[in-house]
Parts: structure tokens; sequence; C-alpha cells
């Protein structure tokens, strides 16, 4: 994804230390254990590109027992004859292992080793855009021959090419006047003669060009060559082919590697590719906006003509537009490299699957050929963790080409019997029997959608959802957002004469700020409610946050006013001026004639008497109700979600809502659980909570259940928290119609699914 420039540092580093590396080597081990060699080599790879330089490139090293778990869902026997792509190969673990079940099937069979070892060279192909994965995984691939290597009668060309298989010569490129494809590299561009690259010449022109740069030969005499060696349709094209030539015979004098014809023919490796019977990998993880600029602006093209952009504008900004490269590369290889009919089976983000918007192009599966894919099946291994060193949302995706999706889905959710990682180097055998994995479904949470987030879980459970799954009457918010936290939260430290003595907390956010205890006047200073200050039937402020947002105007108050009025309040904000004017989300929604200290998220809904409050991050879904605290609203944080109300038994009554089994349930079953989208302000869009009516029973007792359970949590009634659920539990389900079945359906996989590691 990136040029080698950007990286060559690093690299050079790498390599600086292969030669203390491959000291861990033993000859011998090739003889004895391919095995051991093979995960030696892997481990060479790990070692030579650096960790961080690896994840910025979304790159994570695949354990085998998940790249086996994913070959077994895709059913791959091991057929020579059948074709494997790995479009992101990596070190070569998919297609190291694909080659170890073709020995398997053909050892079962006993198929000629020289049939076995042609169709091998022919099928089992690799692509990857990273230099040193490209030897790791060649080198891997020749390991894996073994034995069959002794039957190739003449040289063997590994199948692994330095291509991109996203971005080909023929994709997100232009013909210059009809005549040329184009390719781009770190040195430049490359124009190649249309009509060798449709004969599938190319690899006949990279071996001309390199015999003749090799061999010294001048312009004249390379034309003359090429003249004798290839029929073009046009005098432009003769001329492009020996600029070609002249360019790298210029690359050769300068002493940069004379290995850029054989660059030229490997990036040039998909376009030529028959159709792929398996497509299996792990594809690089990166979002689009951490994708370099200028390969950004070469795959739009792509990306738009996958219809992968449906948000734009406003939407695109809140995060809705955060869209991950693997995505685009699931749309491009099933669309140019599977056959009709064929399987894709990827390691992805589970938040393509569950996010709110980030994933919904997605969701179609519908490239752009418009060929349908059909979901076979997903394994949700979230609460594996299983790549080291990263927090990632691991999800193992098959699809097949030909055919729609039809709903509801096989989602396989996977779970530890014991605490602690999953070792990296147990076998696929050894994690299933350590794990849990329960046979759930998934399916769109709106019906008529079929691009919305994905609600997973027992089928019984998901059809009782479905009575409450809708649009509520209620509208959720965002919490105050202020970009840095150390300098607007604080702590109140005592009252004094004119103010109040206070102090920031600096330790609050990652920008390294000055410990700072100064008087402010009063007003502005707000009871402060954080994500960790809210549990269920529960939130108490603990710390303060200055409030300089004008809620109409929607940025900060006037600086003449400010200055004014609250001058110890401009004094302090003016301490810390150049890294407030800095933030990002200041430069991203403010110009520099805005106040320096304005915020975000902040409105009238901010200061509303009553808000039931829930924090967006999290694994189950805690609500509460806060009013005033001291005289004045409690502001709460960017990461709790407010619904603002006027009326305390209304507010009482959405919160028992929220908190009852039913809707519990379903905001956990169509949410990215631990993540940080878990229970945002579109919550509600999913969770139908009709308009409260005093005239209603049913809402009347649920508000009293609310109130009932604040009390108790807080102590000040005597009675349990669990019978008060259980009635309010009862009174949800005569709100959205459940049957006693069906409530007890949903409260059984909540139960399920917190059952911790080493819990029976």
């Amino acid at each position: 994804m990136v040029s080698l420039e950007s990286w060559s540092d690093e690299l050079a580093h790498a390599i600086r230390e292969m030669v203390g590396h491959l000291a861990r080597f033993s000859l011998v081990t090739l003889d004895v254990d391919p095995e051991e060699t093979r995960d030696l080599l892997k481990q060479l790879y790990q070692n030579l590109m650096p960790k961080q330089l690896r994840h910025a490139l979304g790159e994570y090293y695949t354990p085998d027992w998940l790249a086996r778990r994913l070959l077994v869902q895709l059913n791959y026997d091991g057929d020579p004859a059948k074709r494997v792509l790995d479009p992101a190969c990596g070190s070569g673990t998919f297609l190291v292992l694909a080659l170890k079940q073709v020995r398997q099937f053909a050892d079962e069979r006993l198929l000629a080793a020289d049939m076995v070892l042609e169709s091998v060279l022919n099928n089992i192909v690799g692509f990857d855009l990273n230099p040193l994965a490209v030897v790791s995984a060649r080198t891997n691939y020749l390991l894996a021959l073994g034995d069959l290597i002794q039957h190739r009668r003449g040289d063997i060309d590994i199948p692994v090419y330095l291509a991109d298989s996203i971005r080909t010569p023929c994709a997100g490129t232009s013909l210059l006047g009809g005549d040329a494809f184009i390719v781009n590299t770190a040195v430049g561009e490359f124009r190649v003669p249309h009509s060798l690259v449709l004969r599938r010449e190319v690899d006949k022109l990279t071996d001309a060009l390199e015999e003749c740069v090799r061999n010294g030969f001048s312009r004249r005499q390379f034309e003359d060559r090429f003249a004798q060696q290839f029929s073009v349709n046009t005098a432009s094209e003769r001329e492009m082919a020996a600029d070609l030539f002249a360019k790298l015979a210029d690359l050769e004098e300068q002493g940069i590697d004379g290995i850029w014809a054989r660059i030229l023919r490997n990036a040039f490796a998909p376009l030529f590719q028959e159709p792929f019977d398996f497509v299996a990998g792990n594809p690089p993880w990166v979002n689009w906006e951490s994708l370099p600029a200028d390969y950004r602006q070469e795959s739009k093209e792509l990306w738009t003509r996958h219809n992968l952009f449906p948000h734009a504008g406003f939407e695109t900004i809140l995060g809705k537009g955060k869209k991950d490269i693997s995505m685009l590369m699931t749309f491009v290889a099933a669309d140019d490299y599977l056959r009709d009919g064929g399987k894709l089976g990827f390691v992805i983000t589970q938040s393509l699957l569950k996010s709110s918007g980030a994933g919904q192009g997605f969701r179609r599966m519908v490239p752009a050929s418009g060929t349908p894919l059909r979901v076979i099946s997903v394994d949700d291994m979230v609460n594996l963790n299983p790549f080291e060193g990263a927090s990632n949302r691991t999800a193992v995706i098959v699809l097949q080409k030909g055919t729609p999706t039809s709903y509801p889905v096989s989602y396989n959710q996977w779970s530890k019997r014991l605490p602690g990682r999953v070792p990296e180097t147990a076998s696929l055998e050894e994690v299933v029997a350590s794990c849990r994995v329960r046979q759930h479904v998934a399916q769109p949470v709106d019906s008529g959608d079929a691009t919305s987030s994905w609600m997973s879980g027992r089928r019984r459970s998901l059809q009782a959802a479905a009575k409450v799954v809708g649009q509520s009457d209620y509208r959720a918010r965002a919490g105050a957002s202020t970009w840095m936290n150390g300098v607007y939260w604080l702590r109140i430290e005592e009252e004094v004469p004119g103010g109040m003595l206070v102090s920031n907390l600096p330790e609050t956010g990652k920008a390294t700020l000055d410990s700072v205890q100064v008087v402010l006047e009063p007003d502005l200073v707000y009871p402060l409610l954080r994500a960790g200050d809210v549990s269920r039937w529960h939130a108490q402020p603990v710390f303060s946050i200055l409030m300089v947002q004008d809620p109409k105007k929607r940025r900060g108050y006037d600086e003449d006013w400010l200055k004014t009025q609250y001058p110890r309040t401009y004094a302090y904000l003016s301490r810390f001026r150049d890294i407030l004017a800095s933030r990002s989300g200041y430069r991203r929604y403010y110009s520099a004639s805005d106040p320096f200290y304005s915020m975000f998220n902040v409105a009238d809904y901010t200061f509303a008497p009553y808000k039931v409050v829930f924090p967006s991050i999290g694994s189950e879904l805690a609500c509460a109700l806060v009013s005033q605290s001291g005289g004045k609203s409690v502001i709460p944080q960017h990461i709790v979600t407010i619904v603002p109300l006027d009326d305390e038994n209304e507010a009482h009554y959405l919160c028992a809502c929220m908190n009852s089994a039913p809707a519990r349930f379903t905001l956990e079953a169509y949410s990215q659980k631990g993540g940080k989208s878990f229970a945002t302000p579109q919550a509600l869009e999913h969770v139908r909570v009709p308009k409260y009516s005093p005239e209603n029973r049913v809402h009347l007792d649920l508000a009293r259940c609310s109130r009932r359970a604040h009390e108790a949590v807080t102590g000040d009634v005597d009675g349990g928290i669990e019978e008060i659920e259980a009635s309010l539990d009862d009174l949800a389900a005569k709100l959205w119609r459940l049957t006693p079945s069906e409530l007890k359906d949903l409260h059984f996989s909540l139960e399920e699914s917190r059952e911790r590691p080493g819990n029976a």
C-alpha cells in the first residue's frame, strides 16, 4: 500500500539484523523437520519486519490454526486441480497450508508426483506488495514443496508475485492515447504497449528488456531486437517500448538495482491469471483515512465503482466513512479473481458486519460487476483476540460467488473456556477443544434494509427480538466533546472568596499539559459525568467540567464577553491557547475566527433538566437517570449517550425500557460489544421505545420500577434489585407483546453472553 521510500529506513535496519537472525537456522532442520523450518522462517519474517511497521501496513501474523479453520470453512480438500489464490499472502501461511493439504490429498490417492508438482505451480498463487513478504513466502512455498522439487524438469518459477492485487495496471489507471498501460513505481511511471498486454506478451517483453539492459545494448540495438521479436500496432508503441528500455538502462547506469523489469513483470501477473476456485487470506486492515494520500487518490475510483462510499458529507466526518481496505480487497478479489460458484474466505474485522455505517456498502454483498455474493458462514472470534500484540475484532467470513445472500446466515460465536490468550502455536484441534463454539445466526437489524448492521444470536432469541426492533420515538445525543479533557476537566479543591479553587486533570488525555491550580469564577463550572461514573440505575459525577460553549450559537462564548464577564476563566484558557487552537476537532469544525476554546456536541439539550444516560463504550447496556447536581445540569462526556427530557416520570419510563432484558438483548445483538460504538446515539434507531403516555398503565408501572431501582441501588429503599428487575421485565414483555417463552429465551441468551472464561 506504500512506496518503497516510505519504509526504506526500517527495511535497511531489518536487513542489517538478518545475519543475526539467520544464525538460528540449521540446514539439518530442512531434512529432519521441514515443518519446523517453515515456523522458523515465519519468525524470521516477523523479526525482519518491525511490529510497528507491519501493523501500520495492516499486516498481522496469522496463526496456523486460524488459517486452517478458514480452509476448513471453505471445504478445501487439497485437490491439486483446484486453483487457490491468496491476494495478500504475507509470509505465505495460507499457501503453505494449502500445499500441505495438496500433498496429503495426493498421497491418499497415489497421484503422480510430477503431475502434482505441475498442478501446484499452476494453481496455488500468491500476491503481496511487501518485497520482504514475497521473498519469505517464496521461500516457504519452496520448502513446502519438499521432495516434489526433484520431479521438476527445468527451472521452477514460484508463483508468488510482488504485485498489487487491488490496483492492477488496468484498474484505476488510464490509457494514454489508447495505446499504453501505466505502472506506477517508486522510481516513476512505466508505460507498456497496449497490444503486448492484450497478447499477454509482458513476460516476453520484460525478458528482452532485462537481457538487453544487462548486456549493455544501445537504444538502437534494442529497437532492432524489439522489431525482430514483437509485432505492435503503431509507431507510438514501438517508441514507447524504446523509451521503457532507455529508462531501465538509465536506472542501471545510476546503480539503482536492476530489478525493475522483474517488478514490471510481477505487476502484470494479476491480469493474466485464470479464475480461481478459492480465494483465501488475511487482507490488510487499514482504514481509508490511514492510507497514503497517493494511494487513496489512485484507488478512489475503485471504492466508488464498488459502491463502498454510500455516505457523504457530515455523516462521513462523524465516522461512517471509516472504511477498511479489506472490504475493497474482498470485492475486487471476488470480481476479478474468483470464478462463478467459487468461494472466498477472508479474515476480516467484525466491524464490517456490525458497524452502524462504515460497513454498509460492504453488507450489500454486491461488487461492481453486479454478481452477488452469498454469505455461507461467519466465525466471530472477537472474544479470542487471536492476533499477537493487537486487540482486533477478528471474524472469518466465507462467501460464494453468483448467488444472493439469504438471511439468516450461519454465525459461529467463539468464546474461551479458560482465561488467558489462545496460544499462537496451538493446533486447530487444541483451540476448538479450549473454546465454546455456539451455533448462532445473523441477519440485518432492519429487515427492510439488507445493508443495516447485523444482529446475531440464537435463532429463537432473534425471532423474539424482532418485536422490539424498530425506530424509537426518542432521539439520543452524544455528550460534550472537548478534544482536550486535561484542560476542561477539573477537580474542585475548595470554595474560596470570589470563586473556587480548582485543579486541571492533565493525566486524562494524551497531550502533555501543565498541572495548573487556579481560582475560577464558579458560574461556568458544571458537574461532569464520565462513562465510568455510570452504572445500571446509578450515575454520580465525581469531577467537574468548564463549560464555555454557547448552546445557541454552537461555538465558544464570544471572547470579548468571556474576557469581561469571567476574566479568571479567560486567563486560564489563554494559558493553553496554542494547544487548544491546534486540536484536531477544532481545526476540522471551526475557523480561526471562532473562539479558540470552542467545544462540540453542546446545545440546549445538553442542559435538559433530566437525562437518560448510558456509556457508548462497553459490552453491557447500563442506563441511569441524572437530573441536576448543586442546582446545575450534569454535563456528560462525549462517550456517554444522552436522551434529554423535561418530565421526570417520562425519563424514568425510558430508563426502565432501556434497562429491560428485551432492550438490552436487542442492542447487544447488533452492536460491537466491547467496542467504541457499542451504545452510540444510533442505539434508539433500532430499539423501538414508544412515546410515554401518562394514561398508559404499563408506562406508569415501568416508570415506578425505574424509580424504585434507582432508590434500591443507593440504599434509600428496602427490596432487592433482582426482584424489581424481574417485575420490570414482565412489564417490558407486555409493552412489546412478548410471550413468557420469548422472554425466557431472551433471558437465557443474556445470561449466556455474560459467561466468563472458567465458568461452567
